[in-house]
């Protein structure tokens, strides 16, 4: 590792006061340099966990700010390193100047997400911990945040040292029939109880897999289809839930020729609302085009609203079931105060109503729609382990593919040193999510290169 002594801001600049951290083997001596105590101490005779008030100055002696010093000594740090955090105003004056000043004296400006790569390589958090603090900064609602946090906290890798200690007892259990195999008077562990594990371990690995696709509509808002006819109300629906006129609105038939989308967050939770075309028969190529595109967000939503105006046909029911086949359906009658409610509940329950011009009934469309969510498990708690990082994915994705080949060989009654060998790609599969078997410096380069400076 660099034992480069690093410095970056910590905060955007334009607020009122601004962080600067500086970690590294001369991160005290350099922050000695620059910084006089009001107390007369210096920073090196201090202990680790002070804040101490001072002044900063230039190399040649003007005051440039007032400040506060975090000392922070190693181990007991973010980056495992000696560390110090200077808060000063947040003019972008006087953080370039402090950071020139830093310069001068000895320090390097950070990389991109550095102070986060060196707490991985000193052992304070794992790999996927250290994407989990990307992850936080870039949370934009409870749900994000809660996932974010709970990886940051190591459920994520609790859950992943679990899977490993059991594979590496399967492997030993492998490696001693191996080794003693010319002993015909001992006894090993049975195939079938050895397969029983290996399933256990396998279907757990799956079922983390799967739940990277409710982990990507966490980050991206979970997919809503607005379908119905033409002219029912889905692009005023669209406006009342995003409270701006973001679609066009007419009384001409085909007005909607293209999807559009739009983030709301409901109890905490992001959706992703998609104003669709309407459905129905048409010459007009290019409304066509917008009716094949409905069909494709129904298909990539996970929730479908069927938005009504007047009551449907048994035919036009069941092809609303065809199309919303395994997602979580919303029949919605729009414009109440237009139509008798009574012709629709014979055919439809459960039946929201709601009156989209008039915002009617809007309330309590999104606990619906929030109430769905929840029931298709795509609401999550703190404690959740949940796949959002696509590189996780795909290490779980290998992992599960070389375990079938590991079932394969303990069904097939293969040599345990042929199964073994498949057993240890699978722990390195599982390694290189926690940064256990990462050796390569492009590969932890790419993992911290979308982190920001100062983190």
């Amino acid at each position: 590792m660099n034992k480069d002594t690093i410095c970056a801001p910590a905060t955007a600049t334009g607020g009122a006061l601004g962080i600067i951290r500086i970690s590294g083997p001369q991160a005290i001596p350099v922050a000695d340099e620059l910084f006089y105590a009001a107390n007369g101490r210096k920073l090196a005779s201090q202990t680790g966990g002070n804040l101490t008030f001072g002044t900063i100055h230039s190399s040649d002696g003007e005051t440039i700010d007032e400040v506060v010093i975090s000392l922070f000594r190693a181990p007991h740090s973010y980056t495992g390193e000696d560390c110090v955090e200077i808060s000063c105003h947040g003019s972008s004056y006087i953080i370039n100047k402090v950071l020139e000043e830093l310069v001068d004296s000895g320090c390097r400006m950070a990389q991109a997400g550095e102070f986060t790569k060196r707490a991985f390589l000193n052992g304070k958090m794992d790999l996927s911990q250290a994407e989990a603090v990307a992850d936080l900064i870039a949370s934009t609602n409870k749900a994000t945040h809660d996932i974010a946090m709970s990886q940051l906290r190591g459920h994520f890798s609790s859950e992943l040292k679990s899977l490993r200690y059991q594979l590496l007892h399967l492997t030993s259990l492998l490696e001693l029939e191996l080794d003693f195999s010319d002993h015909e008077d001992l006894e090993f562990a049975d195939r079938t109880e050895l397969l029983e594990v290996a399933e256990s371990i396998d279907s757990h690995i799956s079922q983390l897999a799967q739940t990277f696709e409710t982990g990507q509509a966490f980050k991206q808002g979970i997919p809503v289809a607005i379908v119905g006819k033409t002219n029912v109300g889905k692009s005023t629906l669209l406006n009342k839930l995003v409270n701006d006129d973001r679609a066009i609105v007419s009384d001409i038939h085909g007005t909607t020729r293209d999807t559009i989308e739009e983030i709301v967050e409901i109890n905490g939770a992001q959706f992703r609302f998609i104003d669709t075309a309407g459905l129905r028969e048409t010459d007009d190529q290019v409304e066509q085009i917008g009716i094949e595109r409905t069909k494709q967000a129904i298909k990539q939503s996970r929730i479908v609203i069927w938005l009504l105006d007047q009551r449907p046909s048994w035919s036009e029911i069941d092809e609303m079931d065809e199309l919303s086949k395994g997602k979580r359906t919303i029949y919605v009658h729009n414009k109440i105060d237009l139509i008798d409610l009574n012709k629709f509940f014979p055919y439809i329950v459960p039946l929201s109503v709601i009156s989209a011009k008039k915002g009617e009934g809007i309330d309590n469309l999104k606990r619906r729609i929030y109430e769905e969510a929840q029931m298709a498990g795509l609401t999550a708690n703190a404690s959740d382990v949940i796949v959002t990082n696509a590189r996780h994915y795909e290490a779980l994705t290998r992992a599960h593919e070389n375990l079938q080949r590991v079932l394969d060989g303990l069904n097939a009654n293969l040599s345990g040193d042929l199964i073994a060998e498949d057993l240890r790609l699978v722990l390195a599969d599982l390694g290189e999510i926690t940064g256990g078997t990462i050796t390569s410096q492009e590969t932890l380069n790419n993992v911290f290169a979308h982190f920001c400076v100062g983190k």
